[in-house]
């Protein structure tokens, strides 16, 4: 999984996506900071620790750097950025029973809009996932980013960097072999 960069000068407009999801009763929008223990425990139950962590980053600032979307008081999915590093979109992630439905999109261009309103002018997604994905929003492939090092040295990770590991042992990533390579 490759890093990504994003022109946050030229991205798709913001509103058709956020209309497409109110028509459909989804709201989208930052997180407030009393919604901290809400947030952090949905993602903690669809996703994962690291997650978690660092999502959290995003409530220690004002306003937070964390975007919701939720039907009423039913939580569909997340965005956040500059909770791992300065500039970095994510983590970000949708309720599987939600997914397909533009909740993602939504989520993905209000968090880079905002990212663009806090004065950048480029975005970074680290270890992007879906490729294809971000590509239609602009975003292209960091030459030599494959895998991404953004969390090497972390704690729990030097199996995957090294040694190739089951996707289980960190984020979901798939198993990366001893030339870092996919598989």
């Amino acid at each position: 999984m490759p890093d990504m960069l994003v022109k946050l000068y030229d991205l798709p407009a913001l509103e058709p996506a956020i209309s497409n999801q109110r028509v459909a009763g989804v709201n989208i929008r930052r997180c407030m900071t009393p919604e901290k223990f809400l947030v952090l425990g949905w993602i903690r139950e669809h996703f994962s620790e690291y997650w978690v962590s660092e999502a959290d980053v995003g409530f220690s600032v004002h306003p937070t750097t964390v975007m919701l979307a939720h039907r009423g008081d039913q939580m569909l999915g997340f965005a956040c950025y500059d909770t791992t590093f300065k500039n970095f979109f994510g983590p970000t992630g949708v309720d599987a029973a939600e997914r397909g439905q533009g909740i993602g999109t939504a989520l993905l261009l209000t968090t880079l809009h905002a990212m663009r309103d806090a004065g950048y002018m480029y975005a970074i997604i680290g270890g992007a996932g879906p490729v294809g994905y971000y590509e239609k929003v602009g975003a292209a492939v960091i030459p030599d980013s494959e895998p991404s090092r953004a969390y090497s040295g972390m704690l729990g990770t030097e199996a995957v960097y090294a040694h190739g590991a089951p996707s289980d042992s960190f984020l979901g990533m798939e198993s990366i072999n001893q030339n870092g390579d996919a598989v």
